[in-house]
């Protein structure tokens, strides 16, 4: 399965936007974390951004600037979120409040509570009614979804937007999921056209004795293994470094995906 990227969005400490963490990831640029901003999610009308949870703001970031990379209507683009655990800080909340003698839940808690809450203030923000989707696949979830997102694109022979995004887990969840970082990405995936900077090559295959790539950066090596989103990592330096490249993501214990990666144009 072949397709092309044409744009990407991108979020985590030192990493604040494509146009930084395309620098870093190259290597021209020093990697320096420090704490990200909360993204103010500006798509969202007033009301809706009042009462967006965290995951919802990163997620909305990143999808629209990969979204204004492409030059595309939000509107006609159909969408695939991937993520881990969704919302953990919401669920921490609801957990902590029923704890509570009076265990009462306010209805803004309990419809952020569900895993595909990013999807649908996507949605109200663009007025988008494409097709949407949303999964999780622990660690492997980039993996899932873009595995999603490119059979799409196929199918369909019409562009997709991913996302994928996870932020640190609050004690004590934590100590079940120790996801100790936020990272968000988005990638727009359409049939291969001129409009394309990257094209990419998908084969699903069994795993073997060729394991995952990692980054030679010991810093932004333990960012992809503290975040199943930034399981990413590779692709995206290869993206940046440019020239024709080979990456193998990891998709549950017996499978991988192996992508080759072809420049298009700068």
């Amino acid at each position: 399965m072949k397709v092309g990227i044409q744009g990407i969005g991108l979020l985590a400490a030192g990493l604040e936007g494509w146009r930084a963490g395309r620098a870093v990831l190259a290597g021209t640029g020093p990697f320096a974390p420090v704490a990200v901003p909360d993204p103010e999610a500006a798509l969202l009308p007033p009301n809706e951004r009042r009462r967006s949870s965290d995951c919802v703001r990163w997620a909305l970031h990143v999808a629209q600037e990969a979204i204004a990379q492409s030059g595309l209507d939000p509107r006609e683009v159909p969408t695939v979120f991937a993520s881990s655990g969704g919302e953990m800080g919401v669920i921490d909340a609801v957990c902590r409040t029923l704890a509570t003698p009076d265990r009462v839940i306010s209805p803004t808690l309990f419809h952020q509570s569900v895993h595909n809450t990013a999807a649908g203030y996507w949605s109200i923000a663009t007025t988008c009614q494409q097709s949407s989707t949303a999964l999780s696949c622990y660690d492997d979830s980039f993996a899932a979804g873009l595995l999603e997102a490119i059979t799409f694109v196929c199918v369909e022979q019409r562009p997709v937007l991913l996302v994928a995004y996870d932020l640190a887990v609050a004690a004590p969840l934590n100590e079940a999921r120790p996801i100790t970082i936020g990272f968000a990405v988005a990638l727009v995936l359409a049939p291969p056209s001129g409009a394309s900077f990257v094209s990419m090559h998908l084969r699903l295959e069994e795993a073997h004795q060729d394991e995952a790539s990692r980054l030679q950066d010991p810093a932004l090596e333990q960012v992809r293994q503290d975040n199943p989103a930034a399981r990413s990592l590779p692709l995206l330096r290869a993206i940046a470094t440019g020239g024709s490249q080979r990456i193998i993501l990891s998709l549950l214990d017996s499978q991988q995906l192996v992508l080759d990666l072809d420049p298009c144009r700068n």
